[in-house]
């Protein structure tokens, strides 16, 4: 797919419109049929509409051809997007509404009153240059919702080429800006990129057979023949390259923008450079950092991070200009790193969101090779988590932006902000990313001029930065085994509380679902426990098994342990659900039950015996449960009213086979199934009655879900509270994946 395969497609609708409105007879004078928007820039892909208006001078009798011009072209195949409009309706549409005078920028000519054409398009620019300064400020919050909604085309993980940020909504409108003779642009880089990417959405309609722009994960492989490319990965490093280019041009564009318009009128035409110094060599002129009058880059190696370091802690852009000479100009740093360079790098990491665009440009301009060049390592590379909303670049820039807010958490900042900066470097190899990522963090720690205890506590971040979140949801907290783990790879508090910072920064920049409130009472219930185990110094973490609470039975229950009691206290991300009974095996199955036919998943249970009653305590993210509703439910499943297999078990094959593994390492005192499926409704009720009909209990449940996949671990004992044997626990492994195999095959 080329851009002369778009100038042919055009060409022939061109044709297709001009024939349809000479076949009618229509006028050469007064009416005019016109391409707007995409179809008028010659843009069409293979699926595009045809966005067209008839146009006429007012007292101009048009009869009935508005009626009968568009039969043909939809006889013919094709999809219109067309309205009809007299000049000065055309004028007052554009006065009224910002896209449609955006889309008459684009106007071109097809049949009829060339003059009429000419007229339309020398209005509306006209009006546009005319009005530029109090249209642009409304024409910018259009952009950015349009943003805040479909993410960015270089990051996000299904992009949309058209809507996304870098994609050509924004190639367009930065032509709209230059129109406005306000502010300029690089012209052949955004044309390169705009007709690259026209080519991309080219392919990506004919791959779905329909007018698409989103790129989804299963297109990648499919694109990289049409593109000349080797793989997927070289496709998605193609388009989001593309992306980034695009995306960091507008925002410059925009910035520079905002400056012109809050420019006071008195200086509009002022020609003298605003140099304002603000640190040695470096100055603002317009809103940007640069460099300041007399500054000698090829004698100051700190240069480059001080401009960075400056722009970010300032909210201010660091102009490109000055990037690019930065880099080539300033000698190298020594290694390792003198301290000032070090504290320089910190202060940039630790800015906060306006590191951002100050990065894209050390990206950009290739300035962050000097810095860091293990960048391109991960640079453009996809996660193969879909729990992930970025790339692995932009989100280890967002958890440096995360972990900027915790830094007042933690005894040594600097180690949290590297750490956080390197902690998924190792994602550009194969195997664990932060076993091989180790190496990398410690060699960049060693370069930037750490101290040998300071690189170790880096490689250990690095090294174990999942290991907190991972044990904290899929392990008992209170299992002294759980603590245990831990112990055996966090050397000391400070590492602890480290990790505590860096595991929340990296869940809040993965995604909203990755650090809920619930996720992180898991985390740092886990981190307390294990600052209790280092503080005391205890070998034995059996001393730290935590009591169960006691809770208040109601008198019904004690008076007739059969009956069931189901309480529920709301919190702001879901309800916690007390149920209580005479503790029978299979209470837990039933309860289970409950959730499954209500259709409403849960994180986790915690289940004891408050002799003679049965109790646990359900964590959901559902706000609107009714005990009553659940108490009622319960019952009906208790009595046998209702067959809770029979409502759940319907033919729904899974993507994933399940895999239930018996895990003898996490704990001493209970027999540990990790159970692994697609994540569906039902799968906490099918294993706790498939371990209840054989005769075991489960002590705790701890639900997680990492994208399509759920990861539910199961602490099983036996019903007097004892550890079951391996040949038990292997054997209730072995029908709980039964139970889940043959409820994902079974037949309709």
């Amino acid at each position: 797919m080329t851009a002369e395969e778009r100038a042919l497609r055009t060409a022939a609708a061109d044709e297709l419109c001009a024939t349809a409105y000479a076949d009618l007879g229509g006028s050469d004078t007064g009416v005019a049929l016109v391409a707007v928007g995409g179809y008028g820039r010659g843009e069409l892909a293979p699926h595009s509409d045809l966005d067209v208006v008839l146009v006429y001078d007012a007292g101009v009798d048009v009869g009935d051809l508005p009626e009968k011009l568009w039969y043909p072209l939809w006889d013919s195949g094709a999809k219109l997007d067309h309205s009809v409009r007299t000049l000065d309706q055309c004028i007052e549409a554009g006065e009224a509404d910002l896209r449609v005078a955006l889309g008459m920028l684009d106007a071109r000519h097809l049949a009829g009153d060339p003059n009429l054409t000419l007229r339309l398009r020398t209005h509306m620019l006209g009006a546009w240059r005319r009005e530029a300064r109090m249209k642009l400020p409304g024409f910018h919050e259009l952009v950015r919702s349009r943003h805040a909604i479909t993410g960015e085309l270089a990051h996000v993980s299904v992009p949309d080429l058209k809507e996304a940020e870098g994609g050509l909504r924004d190639a367009t409108a930065l032509k709209a800006l230059v129109a406005t003779w306000l502010v300029d642009v690089p012209h052949v880089d955004v044309e390169r990129c705009r007709q690259a990417l026209l080519d991309t959405r080219d392919i990506v309609h004919t791959i779905a057979g329909r007018a698409s722009d989103r790129i989804t994960p299963e297109m990648w492989g499919q694109m990289a023949e049409p593109l000349g490319l080797e793989d997927a990965r070289a496709v998605q490093v193609h388009v989001r390259d593309l992306g980034r280019r695009l995306t960091h041009i507008s925002r410059l564009t925009w910035h520079r923008v905002d400056q012109v318009i809050a420019r006071p009128a008195s200086l509009r035409g002022a020609r003298k450079p605003d140099l304002v110094a603000i640190a040695p060599g470096l100055a603002i002129s317009s809103g940007e950092v640069v460099l300041g009058a007399g500054a000698k880059p090829e004698n100051d190696p700190f240069l480059l991070l001080r401009a960075a370091a400056e722009a970010a802690e300032r909210s201010l852009p660091l102009s490109p200009a000055t990037a690019a000479r930065l880099a080539r100009a300033c000698p190298e740093l020594p290694t390792p790193w003198p301290a000032q360079a070090r504290h320089l790098l910190v202060r940039l990491l630790s800015a906060g969101r306006p590191m951002l665009p100050v990065w894209e440009t050390l990206e950009e301009t290739r300035a962050l090779q000097r810095i860091l060049p293990e960048w391109d390592l991960i640079r453009s590379l996809p996660h193969a988590s879909v729990i992930h909303r970025f790339t692995v670049d932009r989100h280890v820039v967002e958890t440096c932006i995360e972990a900027s807010e915790l830094i007042r958490r933690v005894a040594r900042p600097d180690v949290l902000m590297v750490s956080a900066l390197l902690h998924d470097i190792g994602k550009c190899e194969l195997g664990d990313h932060s076993v091989e990522g180790e190496p990398i963090a410690r060699q960049v720690a060693e370069r930037v001029g750490f101290a040998p205890d300071e690189v170790d506590l880096v490689g250990t971040l690095v090294r174990w930065h999942l290991l907190l979140s991972e044990t904290a949801t899929t392990r008992d907290p209170d299992d002294p085994a759980t603590v245990q783990l831990l112990l055996e790879h966090i050397p000391n508090p400070e590492a602890l509380s480290l990790l505590v910072a860096l595991t929340e920064a990296d869940a809040r920049a993965a995604s909203p679902q990755a650090w809920t409130k619930w996720r992180a009472s898991l985390v740092r219930h886990l981190a307390q426990r294990t600052y209790a185990a280092m503080l005391t110094g205890a070998s034995d973490t059996h001393a730290l098994t935590v009591e169960e609470p006691s809770v208040d039975v109601p008198a019904e229950i004690l008076e007739d342990p059969k009956k069931v009691h189901v309480e529920v206290e709301h919190h702001a991300e879901g309800a916690r659900v007390t149920v209580m009974s005479g503790d029978r095996v299979g209470l837990l199955a039933d309860a289970a039950a409950m959730f499954a036919v209500q259709k409403t998943s849960v994180h986790g249970a915690k289940v004891w015996t408050q002799d003679p009653i049965g109790i646990s305590v359900w964590d959901t993210d559902e706000q609107h449960l009714d005990a009553a509703v659940l108490r009622t439910r319960l019952e009906s499943i208790v009595e046998g009213r209702l067959d809770a297999r029979s409502r759940l078990e319907r033919p729904r094959p899974g993507r994933l086979e399940p895999t239930v593994r018996v895990r003898p390492e996490a704990s001493d005192t209970a027999a540990v199934l990790e159970v692994r499926m697609d994540d569906r409704p039902g799968v906490v009720f099918l294993v706790c009655a498939t371990l209840a009909d054989l005769g075991l209990s489960v002590r705790s449940a701890h639900v997680s879900t990492l994208g399509p996949q759920a990861v539910d671990v199961f602490y099983v004992i036996e019903p007097d509270g004892s550890l079951p044997s391996t040949e038990r626990a292997e054997a209730a492994a072995n029908s709980v994946r039964d139970a889940l195999v043959r409820t994902v095959t079974l037949e309709a």
